[in-house]
C-alpha cells in the first residue's frame, strides 16, 4: 500500500519533520507483510529454511537472473528522488535524515544532497568519472571516498541508491534453491571482477522464483565474514519516458549491521521522477551554490 508523504523541505520545522518521518516508517512496518501488485511481499525475516539444489539453476541461469535485476531497473535516463532514513544504533536516539538524489544512469553519474537535519543541510555526494566526492558545506571543501563509505555517517552504501550495474560489477554462480518466508528463491552468489571498485567483495543475492524481484541481499568480506544484510520490501514499477516501458524502482530498503547487532537502516525512497533534469546539475559549481 502507497502512502503519500509530503514535505515542504524550506518550511516545515525540524521537530514536525521527525515526528511525520516516525510515523511513516513505524506505519510502514506495522505487521510482518505488505501488499505489492496484488500479492505479499516479503516478510523481514534473517531466518531461512534448508537450501535445496536444482539441476536446471547453475552459471547460467544464474547470470541471466542477475541481468534481469539489472535491466528492470535500468531506466536509462536520469532520475531524481527523495531519500527518507532512520539510522538505529543501539543505546542511542535514531537519526532521521532527508536528502535529494540524482541520478543520470546513461553516463553513472550520481549526486545526493542532504537537506535534512539543519547540521547536515548542504552536505553532498558526487560521482562523476568514477570517482565519489564528498563535499563540506563548513569548509568548502571536497575529499575523494570509496565506495565502502557510509554515507551520512549511517550504515547505507552509494550503491543503496543508485542503478543496479552487478551484472557489470560481478561474476554470478549459482549457489541453491531457499525458502525466504513463504517465498521459494534463487540463491545466487556474486563475486566481484578484477579492478572493479565495490562496497563489498562478495554477495548474495535471494531472488523470487516467481516474478524475478530481489528479496534479499547479504553483503561478504574477502575473508567471508558477513557485513551488511539488506530486505527490499517493497517495490514499484515507474514508466520511464527514456526506456519507452516500466522500470522497477525499490520503495523501501532495510539495512542490518550484522557486525554491530541492533544497529539498523531504514531507507524510504519518495516523489521517483524519470524526467529529464537539467543539463549541468553533475558538478561541484552546482553543488557549492546550494550550500548559500
Amino acid at each position: 500500500m502507497n502512502r503519500s508523504l509530503k514535505i515542504n523541505k524550506f518550511k516545515l520545522p525540524l521537530i514536525l519533520f521527525q515526528i511525520i518521518l516516525i510515523v511513516y516508517i513505524n506505519v510502514s512496518a506495522k505487521g510482518k507483510e505488505t501488499k505489492t501488485k496484488g500479492k505479499t511481499a516479503v516478510p523481514i525475516v534473517k531466518e531461512t529454511a534448508a537450501k535445496s539444489k536444482d539441476a536446471d539453476f547453475g552459471n547460467s541461469k544464474a547470470a541471466e537472473l542477475v541481468k534481469s535485476l539489472d535491466e528492470r531497473q535500468r531506466n536509462s535516463g536520469d532520475y531524481k528522488a527523495t531519500a527518507f532514513m532512520k539510522e538505529i544504533e543501539k543505546n542511542k536516539e535514531p537519526k532521521l535524515i532527508q536528502s535529494t538524489i540524482y541520478r543520470r544512469d546513461g553516463l553513472d553519474k550520481f549526486m545526493m544532497i542532504f537537506n535534512k537535519p539543519k547540521e547536515d543541510s548542504g552536505k553532498a555526494y558526487l560521482k562523476i568519472d568514477k570517482n565519489l566526492w564528498n563535499f563540506e558545506p563548513g569548509t568548502g571543501k571536497w575529499e575523494r571516498r570509496t565506495e565502502r563509505e557510509k554515507i551520512g555517517g549511517t550504515n547505507s552504501r552509494r550503491n543503496d541508491f543508485d542503478e543496479s550495474r552487478m551484472a557489470e560489477e560481478y561474476i554470478a554462480t549459482a549457489d541453491s534453491m531457499d525458502k525466504l518466508g513463504k517465498f521459494n528463491t534463487y540463491v545466487v552468489k556474486l563475486t566481484v571482477k578484477e579492478g572493479i571498485d565495490v562496497s563489498y567483495p562478495v554477495l548474495k543475492l535471494w531472488i523470487d522464483k516467481s516474478d524475478g524481484n530481489l528479496l534479499k541481499r547479504e553483503e561478504y568480506a574477502l575473508s567471508g565474514k558477513l557485513m551488511r544484510s539488506t530486505f527490499y520490501p517493497k517495490w514499484k514499477k515507474i514508466f520511464s519516458e527514456s526506456k519507452k516501458s516500466e522500470v522497477y524502482v525499490p520503495e523501501e530498503i532495510r539495512v542490518f549491521d550484522e557486525l554491530e547487532k541492533g544497529n539498523s537502516t531504514i531507507i524510504a525512497f519518495k516523489d521517483v521522477e524519470l524526467q529529464k533534469l537539467d543539463e549541468n546539475i553533475f558538478t561541484k559549481a552546482w553543488i557549492e551554490s546550494k550550500s548559500h
